[in-house]
């Protein structure tokens, strides 16, 4: 008897709080979707005022060059002690710590977090990092969610799912790709599906685009031409790119963790100094080739215009590798999806037109090839395949390409796992969690 009472008030129950947090899902996911439709409209605005810095730098020749390495070293510095001062949690893309928070593994971040990423990110994108939006976006919509759980006076449970349903928001703004933050949220942050977090996630995501679309605008982020269906005959072609995208999503892997490491050594240097080295760094890249610094949507538009020639994609690609890790471990605010993308671009334009000149029958369109390789080195990079397929067509709305993606996202996903290398968000939790302990 006593059973079947507790059985009925339960039921009674959860239609309400389902309901509620529903409710509460379109609001924190409207609330992120402002701060992230806001942060990229800034960061749009830091990349031109940094162009037109250098175009009218390079008229004072010296003095232009030491304003520029100066800025450059200053904004990274300043980001960096941001950090280390207000919001040790706001370090790097933030997806490792809200994963951490998800599990349980510690404590949800204070909420002045919010406005250090925000600042930091675009200190640290804006002067010119190669870094991405995507990880402030996450990381700053999980915590505005969760505070809205709190000020609502949600029981925990439900915090955490509007924590995760808030991440999922920020990467669908950042990237103007609602599924592909509807999906990452249940494949890669919980890694289950369960019913609350779910229906959390897509309210949070459709509340977010909604708000985010009126700001920036409904259309994709990268321009493609139509692309027609491929033959059964590409699948050998994509299999073996994403044979060639697992082994270099292998070696970014290893390059990341392996600058974050070299960078500790030096522990006995201030944080902001070697800030301040890196943006120097950077800052020397800015004078002498603005166009192949920052996050990278300009270097993957060019890459997917296909006008590019294999020489030049192939330097480009060797310094955006080496540029991507050496940001990271600035600690910084900032994200690893857009340099992923511009390098699963890159590397799948230049397979696309080795192999148009071997097997043109294969691959008549390099440029799918491109677009197929981006999702084939997210998948290598951060084994999540399914996000990684749907956030690439959404972004360039290639709805064609979804077969070969599957294909080269198989193989992108066996060749780490066999060698088994750990996904580099599992790799970056075990760090955080090591310096929280």
């Amino acid at each position: 008897m006593n059973l079947g009472t507790e059985r009925t008030a339960g039921s009674a129950e959860l239609p309400d709080g389902l309901f509620a947090l529903a409710l509460l899902s379109l609001l924190a996911g409207a609330a992120a979707g402002l701060i992230g439709a806001v942060f990229r409209l800034l960061l749009d605005q830091a990349d031109r005022f940094r162009d037109a810095l250098i175009t009218w730098a390079h008229g004072e020749t010296l003095a232009g060059f030491l304003l520029i390495t100066a800025t450059c070293a200053a904004a990274t510095a300043v980001a960096a002690w941001l950090v280390r001062c207000f919001s040790p949690q706001a370090e790097g893309s933030g997806i490792p710590h809200v994963e951490a928070v998800v599990r349980g593994e510690l404590p949800p971040a204070p909420y002045r977090l919010i406005p250090v990423k925000f600042f930091g990110g675009l200190l640290a994108i804006g002067s010119g990092l190669a870094l991405g939006r995507e990880g402030p976006s996450v990381q700053m919509g999980a915590s505005t969610a969760h505070l809205l759980g709190k000020l609502f006076r949600r029981h925990e449970d439900d915090c955490k799912a509007l924590l995760a349903a808030g991440a999922g928001a920020g990467l669908a703004t950042a990237f103007n790709a609602p599924i592909a933050g509807a999906v990452f949220v249940l494949e890669e942050l919980v890694r289950r599906f369960d019913i609350r977090i779910t229906i959390a996630t897509l309210g949070a995501s459709a509340g977010a685009i909604a708000v985010a679309r009126v700001l920036l605008g409904d259309t994709p982020d990268f321009h493609v031409e139509p692309l027609p269906y491929p033959g059964f005959g590409t699948v050998p072609i994509h299999l073996a790119l994403g044979l060639v995208a697992g082994f270099l999503g292998v070696a970014y892997n290893r390059a990341l963790l392996g600058t974050l490491a070299a960078a500790e050594r030096l522990h006995r240097w201030p944080v902001e100094l070697r800030a301040a080295l890196i943006g120097t760094a950077v800052g020397l890249t800015a004078w002498f080739a603005p166009n192949l610094v920052g996050g990278g949507d300009t270097i993957t538009q060019r890459t997917l215009d296909g006008t590019e020639t294999v020489a030049m994609l192939s330097i480009v690609f060797l310094f955006r590798f080496g540029l991507g890790a050496v940001s990271y471990a600035a600690r910084t605010p900032g994200g690893l999806f857009a340099p992923m993308l511009v390098l699963g671009s890159q590397s799948g334009l230049l397979f696309g037109i080795l192999c148009h000149q071997w097997f043109p029958t294969l691959a008549p369109h390099p440029t799918a090839l491109a677009i197929v390789g981006m999702a084939a080195f997210f998948t290598a990079v951060v084994r999540a395949p399914l996000t990684g397929i749907i956030l690439v067509t959404e972004m360039t709305a290639s709805f064609t390409l979804l077969l070969p993606m599957l294909a080269s996202c198989f193989a992108a996903m066996a060749v780490p796992t066999l060698l088994r290398d750990a996904p580099i968000y599992d790799s970056l939790r075990e760090r955080t969690l090591k310096k929280s302990a």
